[in-house]
């Protein structure tokens, strides 16, 4: 089992690869003792440790974050085979700049009012820990693993998996 450890700036910048092109994350959160997940549309220009979602303010999840701050986030794209879990903090922000820095003309899917609807906020997320899985996805490789556990009997190891904290 992999030990955390201190991620290096290239670590982090190979997260945020791993998650820049996948559209929607699934957000765990703590509602009354019970583990509540929900997709959300991820607001990331870039990752520097912290993950910015849309939200509304009036949504249960605000509550349940109010409640009980950390929460998980997971993406997985199963067509890379890139599957990274990233736990944290979160906290509601509804500074209009932030709001706006974030803002892309896509949200207004979900917000037709624009940036300045009033029920809108940002879920903000200090990742403190990131795990990720990052298998190689071609044919070749996925044979050559099959050939090699009947072969050996022993299971190939695939790709990397590193478990990291972030501060």
């Amino acid at each position: 089992m992999a030990v955390p450890h201190a991620a290096t700036p290239e670590q982090t910048q190979k997260v945020w690869q791993m998650i820049k092109s996948i559209q929607v994350a699934m957000l765990t959160s703590e509602d009354g003792g019970a583990l509540r997940s929900r997709p959300m549309v991820a607001a990331q220009k870039e990752f520097d440790g912290v993950l910015w979602f849309f939200t509304r303010a009036g949504a249960h999840m605000v509550s349940e974050v109010a409640h009980e701050k950390r929460v998980n986030v997971s993406y997985a794209d199963s067509h890379k085979h890139n599957y990274v879990s990233l736990s944290g903090s979160a906290s509601v922000v509804t500074d209009a700049g932030v709001v706006k820095a974030h803002w892309s003309e896509a949200m207004r899917t979900w917000f037709p009012k624009g940036s300045n609807d009033p029920d809108i906020a940002m879920l903000r997320v200090d990742v403190s820990q990131a795990e990720y899985w990052d298998a190689p996805s071609s044919t070749m490789v996925y044979l050559y693993g099959y050939v090699k556990a009947v072969v050996t009997g022993r299971s190939p190891a695939p790709g990397d998996h590193e478990k990291l904290t972030l501060t």
